[in-house]
């Protein structure tokens, strides 16, 4: 007979772990899943110098602005049926936050 014995090696975070707090999101995005449009509203940390990228699921660039205002429309008409990923980049070009949404034609 052979015996098994799963142990899990779960971590557990405290307050004074840094990496358990997390941080509200820069930017708010809206409606997910979107047939038209898709809205992107900034909550906090707004900066003039912020680019956005929109990605397509096999990786193709769909869409990209630079200098964005803090509220924007993303008009949907070249966007076909599928997952999109969005990478909003500082004046530096680091990544400070990214997201998907759902397009539903």
């Amino acid at each position: 007979l052979i015996g098994l014995n799963f142990t899990s090696f779960a971590q557990t975070k405290t307050a004074a772990d840094p990496s358990s707090i997390t941080q509200p999101k820069l930017i708010k995005f809206y409606p997910n899943p979107a047939t038209t449009v898709v809205n992107f509203d900034f909550q906090r940390g707004y900066e003039k110098s912020f680019n956005i990228e929109v990605y397509s699921a096999l990786g193709k660039l769909m869409y990209e602005s630079k200098n964005i205002p803090s509220r924007f429309n993303l008009n949907l008409d070249a966007f076909y049926r599928g997952i999109y990923y969005f990478l909003l980049r500082d004046k530096n070009g680091v990544i400070v936050e990214s997201g998907k949404f759902q397009v539903v034609k």
